[in-house]
């Protein structure tokens, strides 16, 4: 899928949008929806970069935590399957307790059942777990089925867990262990384990956005889900995901949603498919990836766009795919069976497949290391390195190499290593590995026929 890249608009970044966003720690607030990236990622330019890959994606909410208040917190008691709240806003109907308006409200204890969020359509509705454990063998074990703004907040010191059904009617409409039908923030310094037996771990239809605590999720298939936005700015998180994806957003319906940001955390993913898997954009600009997986390991089906953070890929296919991909900044460890970096996505293959359509591969900047079974750098379209520090171990067999693009290849800066020899952009001299791409002595594109190929150690021509 491709969608317009628009010129950025202006992006308020973190002075002042903390300052939208600062309140006293009784008054009521509308959450806040977010637009900025990490202080600094603004400095990097061009369509790829993180600010204007964003500036064409729909804000995200959040519920920070100054926009509420611990203080006006009621307890509700979960006692095996039944629950008591003096709260005028709770139900309790057998093991089903239900919060029906907006407030906050601290869970205490164990549920053998389901907890419900019915609440009105504007309603901001605050969940504080303070050492709960709530299974629900029929079901979710929190659902989320109406209210504006949700936010799950993990006291301090508290040990959180909750987990679902086995399994789930193929037409359900709430499938995972934490479903919300809203947009859905979780902040906090405890701990919460998730276990998603029948499907997903924590799903929500609109924006999921991690601000803090210690989250591990089991899924059966995808951990973490925000169909609108994935956002992770904070948090230790570790997921396993069965047979989906460790982090996913795949919203079909509006081009400007359906994506994933991570501006901070501690995050490791283990996965039957791929590590991050957005339908629009993947946006990295802090925290540390680490990642083994079975498909990709980051991924976005229009744009990936790197401005900071470690991303670490131990096991994949193809370690990083999009259709075009920017790498601004960061720390890169990849390795993959395949490609190490693919922008692909527009060429249908066949008589095609070495035509170059249209896909791009840029790097400005980051110390990238990649050992990759064909290709290191691969694209259907261009590449152009403009900077950052490259180590390349891949194939070099004539089809497959370091570096292999349909298009023109172009470097204009930084430091290239592949298989083991130093490239200098400077003097255009190649060691042990191909540079790929038309016209460069058969090391791209079409494989070369037999003596075609540059020995090691000749030279380049530049293009």
């Amino acid at each position: 899928m491709t969608r317009p890249i628009f010129a950025a608009a202006a992006i308020a970044l973190s002075g002042a949008m903390l300052a939208g966003c600062a309140a006293t720690a009784d008054e009521a607030e509308t959450p806040t929806a977010v637009a900025s990236v990490s202080a600094g990622a603004d400095v990097f330019s061009g369509d790829l970069s993180p600010g204007e890959v964003l500036a064409a994606n729909a804000d995200y909410t959040t519920v920070n935590d100054d926009e509420w208040s611990a203080a006006d917190a009621v307890d509700v008691e979960l006692s095996g399957s039944s629950a008591s709240s003096a709260a005028a806003g709770v139900r309790v109907d057998g093991s089903t307790v239900t919060i029906a308006e907006a407030g906050v409200y601290r869970m205490h204890g164990a549920l053998d059942g389901r907890l419900v969020v019915a609440a009105p359509d504007d309603a901001l509705v605050v969940l504080i777990l303070d050492g709960v454990d709530i299974a629900d063998a029929a079901g979710p074990a929190i659902e989320v089925q109406s209210a504006d703004d949700v936010a799950i907040h993990l006291a301090d010191g508290s040990q959180n867990t909750v987990s679902d059904a086995a399994s789930y009617a193929d037409d359900a409409t709430a499938n995972a262990a934490i479903d919300a039908r809203a947009d859905l923030t979780i902040s906090g310094s405890g701990s919460l384990a998730v276990r998603g037996n029948g499907n997903d771990g924590i799903s929500s239809t609109d924006d999921l956005v991690i601000l803090s605590g210690d989250l591990t999720v089991t899924a059966a298939d995808d951990a973490l889900r925000g169909k609108d936005a994935l956002v992770v700015e904070g948090g230790a998180l570790t997921l396993a995901a069965g047979n989906g994806d460790g982090l996913k957003s795949d919203q079909e319906e509006d081009e400007t949603r359906g994506y994933i940001l991570v501006t901070g955390g501690d995050i490791d993913i283990t996965a039957g498919d791929d590590g991050m898997q957005a339908r629009t954009d993947t946006v990295v600009t802090g925290g540390t990836v680490t990642a083994a997986v079975a498909d990709d390991g980051v991924k976005g089906e229009a744009i990936v766009s790197v401005g900071g953070g470690e991303i670490t890929v131990t096991e994949s296919t193809e370690a990083m795919e999009a259709v075009s991909i920017g790498i601004f900044a960061g720390v890169l460890d990849l390795t993959a069976s395949d490609d190490g970096i693919n922008a692909a996505g527009l060429n249908t293959g066949g008589a095609d497949r070495e035509t170059d359509t249209g896909e791009r591969l840029e790097i400005s900047g980051g110390t990238i290391t990649i050992a990759a079974g064909t290709d290191g750098l691969d694209s259907n379209g261009t590449i152009g390195i403009s900077g950052g520090d490259i180590t390349i171990t891949s194939a070099d067999n004539g089809g497959d190499l370091p570096v292999d693009a349909n298009g023109e290849v172009t470097v204009t800066g930084g430091t290239v290593t592949a298989n083991g020899a130093a490239w200098d952009p400077a003097t255009a001299q190649r060691g042990n590995g191909g540079m790929g791409g038309p016209g460069a002595g058969g090391l791209g594109g079409t494989p070369p026929a037999a003596g075609e190929g540059l020995p090691p150690g000749a030279p380049m021509q530049e293009r």
